[in-house]
């Protein structure tokens, strides 16, 4: 893993947490427990704050960053999915990036909420809880259900489970 002190900032890594190899995690930066860091992601708060919440997945080729003296919170249970990009701003809890997504500065995404692949949230845009949103720019085209909720606290668990099975379980073979 490459966790990087920037000047007298130095990530905190929670208990449990795996970060890729290939990842890399600068600044000042907090990971609570249980998170996973997947294989290409770049978390960097050279001039910020990053604090990204217990059980979050970080998918692969994710980037997420902050401006100067900004801070993007992350809170617990977020899926960020594959190549999506985090430009500061506020996601709640259990919500949900996905692939390809872009959530731009100053943003709100709600509890819940799901960011559609591919979707564009423009800078100081609010995403309400539990509502999914699509395009570019990201307009809502539904509401969040149990049926949702379910799927998602599956993958979600699947995301925890590898940020502790990894550590043990992947073995690079050459």
């Amino acid at each position: 893993m490459a966790v990087y002190r920037y000047g007298k900032y130095e990530p905190v890594i929670g208990k449990g947490c795996y970060i890729s190899d290939s990842a890399r995690v600068i600044g000042n930066v907090t990971l609570g427990e249980c998170c996973y860091v997947g294989h290409g992601a770049i978390i960097r708060a050279d001039y910020g704050i990053i604090d990204i919440g217990q059980g979050s997945a970080i998918e692969e080729n994710v980037v997420i960053h902050v401006g100067i003296d900004k801070k993007c919170i992350l809170e617990e249970g977020i899926t960020l999915g594959h190549g999506s990009i985090i430009h500061g701003g506020l996601i709640k809890a259990f919500a949900v990036v996905g692939m390809g997504a872009v959530v731009s500065r100053d943003t709100t995404v709600g509890r819940w909420a799901v960011v559609a692949e591919g979707a564009v949230v423009p800078r100081g845009e609010i995403v309400e809880d539990e509502i999914i949103v699509a395009g570019i720019p990201a307009r809502v085209i539904g509401k969040v259900d149990i049926k949702h909720k379910e799927f998602w606290q599956r993958v979600k668990g699947v995301y925890r489970n590898l940020a502790l099975n990894y550590a043990k379980d992947l073995v690079r073979l050459y």
